[in-house]
């Protein structure tokens, strides 16, 4: 482990303490200010003098569950936001701590605003350190101080996209060393080379059809020369990322689960949906009322178009969106003329598809409408699939619904990713909307679906209005 990634964490230790002490001293202070004693006089006796130690024992106790959060584990790949929401939990702890203190001695402390606008000066504190702390970590890895070297051990996919990622973003704290594409006699002489130059931390090995004898040899050669070992994950691994464990007749055995959705995350994910299909139902109703009336001016009824799509477990069901197309056009049960629609519809994804796969895109439909037009560059023709959220049918997040006969020509993995249900947004929709390769766009919802926590989904819902008016390839 590197003495920088050492004083990096350690130093996160005193500037928390200090930023807590900070927040209760600014809380102090506001409160006897004279424009909010001025708004509401104080009513209770409380010196400074008792404030202080008072403050900085409760300063000290959510050092603690800081501690128990894991905010001070050396992981130099963790994401800001993963430390920014561990602060807010740990934080929210401690004050739900100070509240059962304080209703059981109340004599002690009367101010329900000290307390207040400590936690909330807390939280942005200590998030506000945490978010400088990384942008000096970032510099310096950027300077080259704190890099530490890897050699990289394989071929292929994986491999190319990990050195990419250590060619190109520096603030990682990654210097390529070396690449070989096996661990032999050449690369052994060339890395201990390194380990003599002291230009070399770890070895990841990227090839996961590495055979048994060879990686046992790679990890006592970096036993031998304290190098650390790391590997990438095989695609066994990968679905095993939400696995269970339970004993049956004293025999451990291990449930390969095919998302972490299981029984309590289900219910919250529900919950959160209709809660919040509720609230967007009612914020965009106006723009939902100009969508309806724009489509019925410019082409008449029908207003809604219902199409045909699979959902969770295979399960078809009709998406609602906001006609975009010439009626003459549009297929499904709602509309005559299918035989002519299909074989014009074929002819375009043979001329203008801009997707390779199960899923097509046509670029410049001429079937859409003015109006379709500027429904679908705004994503305003998906307002409806809000009532399907309501109904059940699907989520606020998650991935794309497809129509049945792409769905027939999915390969094997591509299946995973009905899993779950079909969502109005999703991880790859905020990655680049519609103008993703297919094999890109599961790799994303299978990631998502693997990862979900409802913190991942708020960040997808607040990610998505600052997508739309981004340019996409087909409309």
């Amino acid at each position: 482990m590197k003495k920088s990634e050492i004083i990096l964490t350690t130093i996160h230790f005193p500037l928390d303490f200090l930023m807590l002490v900070l927040a209760g001293l600014a809380a102090y202070f506001l409160r006897f200010s004279s424009f909010f004693t001025s708004i509401k006089p104080v009513l209770f006796d409380l010196k400074f003098e008792k404030y202080l130690p008072l403050m900085l024992a409760v300063a000290a106790g959510w050092m603690v569950l800081f501690v128990f959060s894991g905010l001070y584990k050396v992981n130099p790949n963790r994401r800001l936001v993963n430390d920014l929401s561990r602060v807010v939990f740990a934080c929210s702890t401690g004050i739900a701590a100070v509240t059962i203190y304080i209703f059981f001695q109340r004599e002690l402390f009367d101010s329900r605003f000290i307390v207040i606008i400590g936690w909330i000066l807390a939280i942005v504190f200590v998030s506000v350190e945490r978010a400088i702390m990384r942008l000096v970590k970032n510099l310096l890895h950027r300077l080259g101080v704190g890099v530490r070297f890897v050699a990289i051990i394989g071929d292929g996919h994986v491999t190319d996209i990990l050195r990419e990622t250590i060619l190109q973003r520096k603030g990682f704290g990654y210097v390529l060393a070396a690449q070989f594409v096996k661990f032999n006699d050449n690369a052994r002489t060339e890395i201990l080379k390194l380990v003599k130059q002291k230009k070399i931390d770890e070895i990841l090995l990227t090839d996961p059809k590495a055979d048994q004898q060879e990686t046992l040899a790679l990890i006592d050669f970096c036993d031998e020369n304290h190098l650390t070992f790391k590997y990438s994950a095989d695609l066994f691994s990968t679905y095993m990322s939400n696995m269970s464990v339970t004993a049956m007749a004293g025999i451990p055995v291990v449930e390969m689960q095919k998302t972490r959705l299981q029984i309590w995350g289900r219910v919250i994910k529900r919950i959160l949906d209709i809660i919040g299909s509720i609230m967007i139902i009612i914020i965009t109703s106006p723009l939902t009322i100009l969508s309806a009336l724009a489509v019925a001016l410019e082409s008449g009824r029908p207003i809604i178009y219902k199409n045909e799509r699979v959902g969770e477990a295979g399960k078809k069901f009709f998406t609602l969106k906001f006609r975009s197309m010439r009626q003459k056009y549009c297929i499904g049960p709602q509309f005559g003329n299918q035989e002519k629609a299909l074989i014009v519809e074929k002819e375009l994804i043979a001329k203008k598809s801009i997707k390779e796969g199960p899923v097509y895109k046509i670029k410049d439909d001429p079937r859409v409408t003015l109006v379709g037009r500027v429904l679908r560059r705004l994503s305003l023709d998906e307002l409806p699939q809000l009532f399907n959220v309501l109904k059940g049918e699907m989520s606020l997040v998650g991935p794309r619904p497809h129509q049945p006969r792409e769905v027939a020509k999915y390969a094997k993995h591509h299946r995973r990713v009905l899993n779950i249900k079909p969502g109005i947004t999703g991880l790859a929709q905020i990655s680049g909307r519609s103008d993703l390769e297919f094999e890109e766009e599961v790799r994303l919802d299978t990631l998502y679906l693997e990862h979900w926590t409802v913190l991942l989904d708020l960040i997808i819902l607040l990610k998505t209005p600052f997508i739309l008016f981004k340019a996409r390839k087909a409309l």
